[in-house]
């Protein structure tokens, strides 16, 4: 199998054009892994692993040290584990039966018939601490799946890699790659979904915020808190009610053709 995926006339056995094929279709066969990361990206780690054991050893009080530094401390061990078992064992995986992709924990496929498209999207913001360019691919239910390592940082250019893989698939699909309204549909519409949720988890953060630095204001001024109803109940019906408001305004707002597929 080759390693970050063939050029369009390379295949497993570096043969070319239809050469490279063979009934199994071989030639389509690639992975995407982990090959680099840029300096900062492993700084800023590193600064972040020293920042949680700094904060996991300095000696405090207070009523909330019981349950602060357990919380921390498994909080902190889920983050890093869960990044590193996705830096070693997150790949996409593609053959001649369809895409594979690993996670950290769970692993995806997707027979070819059942891939709409593979699309090469921006980071809606923009950060040297991310890729600039990822890579999603498309079923036809309008869902769509991150493509680990399918990205500028491990690709020269994915732009043309994805082409590539695409033109290479075309036998595997037994059809081409042309655009459907009803898929189209499906995905704009998730793609509204996935919006209202991403405002709402940001409102009900903004809300934990504020309910953390009232917290914080009658901790000293006041002998008892009702910590539970501010800094769980709260953020938590915030967040549902702003979820319920932001899903019903994208259904109002959406054509029916983009609606009902």
């Amino acid at each position: 199998m080759s390693e970050y995926g063939a050029g369009s006339g390379d295949a497993a056995g570096g043969e070319s054009g239809d050469e490279a094929w063979d009934e199994a279709g071989h030639g389509i066969e690639r992975e995407y892994r982990r090959r680099w990361l840029p300096g900062r990206v492993l700084a800023l780690w590193a600064f972040l692993a020293l920042n949680c054991v700094f904060q996991l050893t300095r000696s405090t009080t207070g009523p909330a040290e019981e349950w602060r530094r357990p919380i921390l401390a498994v909080t902190v061990v889920l983050a890093f584990g869960r990044l590193a078992l996705f830096m070693t064992r997150g790949r996409t995986l593609v053959t001649g039966d369809g895409i594979r992709v690993r996670g950290a924990v769970s692993e995806r496929r997707r027979a070819w018939h059942d891939i709409y498209d593979i699309r090469v999207e921006p980071l809606p913001r923009k950060s040297s601490f991310a890729p600039q360019w990822i890579t999603f691919l498309y079923d036809t239910e309008g869902r769509r799946f991150l493509l680990p390592h399918v990205d500028d940082w491990q690709l020269a250019d994915p732009h043309a890699e994805m082409t590539d893989l695409r033109y290479a698939a075309t036998r595997q699909r037994d059809m081409t790659w042309e655009r459907r309204p009803a898929v189209e549909a499906l995905i704009r519409r998730r793609a509204g979904h996935r919006t209202a949720w991403q405002r709402a988890f940001n409102g009900g953060l903004i809300v934990w915020l504020c309910m953390f630095v009232l917290w914080v204001v009658l901790l000293v001024t006041q002998d008892e808190q009702p910590a539970l109803l501010l800094l769980a109940w709260i953020p938590l019906a915030a967040f549902a009610l702003l979820a319920a408001l932001l899903n019903w305004r994208w259904e109002s707002q959406v054509p029916r053709s983009l609606r009902e597929p």
